[in-house]
């Protein structure tokens, strides 16, 4: 079931996969009310001093599907929304390989992240600044209220940081990208299938043994009945040839 802040009407689609217990019409409503107020209360929150605000969020939108990136660049606050700029076009190529646009993807996915201020720039590198431990953990509450709103069946975590949340023992990228692992996290289990970050100043996607890691990590996404059941709400033949191209 789906349900957004632009809809809240229900849509339920039968994925062929597994059976699964769906949240039921009012429940999925009382939910999409509750993370609009979440939403709005997270917008709010100044817990951490040197991170540089505006709070970023996704859609609130009740989706068997949840992506965590790790935390906004400089570009994302301006913008108001995550993924917005080069690494945001370069992920949503991937998902639009699936089936699923962008401004769909925004709309059926809910988009969470570790962090939701830019951390500012690294003393060194010229890179972004990662957030301290405590940061995290004050963010992560938002996280875990979030998991046990919307109790989604599949988790893609993007980046390092992000799969550090709910996956802490995969050291390296290659031991988890492209697998299917079932976890859990603030007492809500759920199938996570992690991605490389898209970021332009990464070469691990665009290098074996990333590349073929990448593909199968897709591929793995396509066939979730999560996945499936969301891409079909938008248009059941979409689903057919997402699924049928990475079989």
């Amino acid at each position: 079931m789906i349900v957004t802040a632009r809809d809240p009407a229900r849509t339920c689609v039968d994925s062929g996969g597994p059976e699964v217990r769906e949240i039921g019409h009012s429940a999925a409503v009382s939910a999409l009310i509750q993370l609009k107020r979440h939403v709005t209360r997270l917008r709010g929150c100044h817990d951490c001093p040197e991170m540089i605000g505006p709070v970023v969020t996704g859609v609130p939108v009740v989706s068997p599907v949840m992506l965590i990136g790790q935390a906004p660049g400089a570009h994302e606050g301006p913008a108001g929304k995550p993924f917005a700029w080069t690494a945001g076009k370069t992920m949503f190529a991937w998902f639009a390989s699936l089936g699923l646009a962008e401004d769909e993807f925004r709309q059926r996915v809910y988009m969470a992240a570790v962090c939701r201020c830019f951390p500012g720039k690294a003393a060194k590198g010229g890179g972004d600044r990662v957030p301290s431990d405590e940061e995290i953990a004050r963010c992560g509450r938002h996280l875990q209220h979030e998991l046990q709103l919307l109790r989604p069946r599949l988790v893609i975590p993007v980046g390092k940081l992000a799969i550090a949340q709910v996956a802490p023992e995969a050291d390296q990228l290659a031991d988890i990208v492209g697998t299917r692992r079932r976890t859990e996290l603030a007492g809500v289990e759920f199938d996570i299938i992690a991605l490389p970050h898209p970021s332009g100043a990464s070469t691990w996607h665009r290098m074996e043994p990333g590349k073929t890691l990448l593909a199968r990590a897709l591929s793995e996404i396509s066939r979730h009945e999560a996945w499936r059941e969301i891409l079909a709400a938008q248009n059941p033949e979409a689903t057919a040839r997402a699924t049928g191209a990475h079989s």
